[in-house]
């Protein structure tokens, strides 16, 4: 990431990044809950309690570099690096281009009570359909060129490994273009001259919300992508 990053670039990151809560979830998570549970979307709870940081040290290495934590919210100023929390699965359901009018693709966990064989051979399948449904944003707005670098490129040309580990590299690796595009999708919509219409912040303070705010006044949200039907 340090190599390649330009003033001006959107990093998108699939972790929470500010956690200021000292039990149970985010208000982001909730929301995650309320807007996309429909299409069988949620989100894992984030808290002090937790032991899981990866998120937030990140912040920290961004932060030793000049690179700014945005809530989603406002548009950065020209030749700023910003990055912000984002969770593909909102991506995967809130983006038409890519078809999942019912719910999300099942290319994570393996399917309870089937052989882990055939539980295994499914995920592999899911995850490449979902690949070739991503190979069709080049035409999109913004586009997605999978075929832009050899590593992504090599996620079309290569079939899903069965095997654990390796699949989860391919994994980690499908949904760092999701994030990357997420981060399109938003630096796009942020400003639109309309408004925005594709993109929503949950965790954005609203009558209902104060929203959760750091000792460095950031407040914690994820910036997700919408159907009108999504929107809070």
């Amino acid at each position: 990431m340090f190599g390649h990053e330009r003033p001006g670039d959107v990093i998108a990151i699939d972790a929470p990044l500010i956690v200021v809560n000292e039990t149970g979830m985010r208000q982001a998570e909730r929301a995650v809950g309320r807007g996309y549970g429909r299409w069988k979307v949620g989100a894992n709870a984030s808290s002090r309690t937790l032991a899981a940081r990866a998120g937030e040290l990140l912040l920290e290495r961004l932060g030793e570099r000049g690179i700014r934590y945005t809530d989603g919210t406002t548009v950065p100023p020209a030749g700023v690096t910003v990055a912000f929390e984002c969770y593909p699965f909102t991506t995967l359901v809130g983006a038409p281009e890519l078809g999942y009018e019912d719910e999300r693709p099942r290319y994570k966990r393996l399917i309870p009570g089937i052989p882990r064989d055939e539980a295994r051979a499914r995920r592999a399948a899911a995850a490449d359909e979902l690949l070739a449904r991503m190979a069709t944003l080049s035409a999109a707005s913004p586009a997605l060129r999978m075929d832009s670098h050899e590593r992504t490129a090599e996620l079309l040309t290569e079939p899903s490994p069965l095997v654990d580990r390796a699949y989860k590299h391919r994994e980690d690796l499908l949904d760092a273009v999701l994030c990357a595009w997420t981060a399109a999708l938003w630096f796009r919509d942020a400003r639109a001259p309309e408004g925005p219409s594709r993109v929503q912040v949950l965790g954005a303070p609203d009558s209902a919300t104060p929203g959760e705010v750091d000792a460095l006044g950031r407040r914690a949200t994820i910036v997700a992508p919408a159907r009108p039907e999504q929107r809070r």
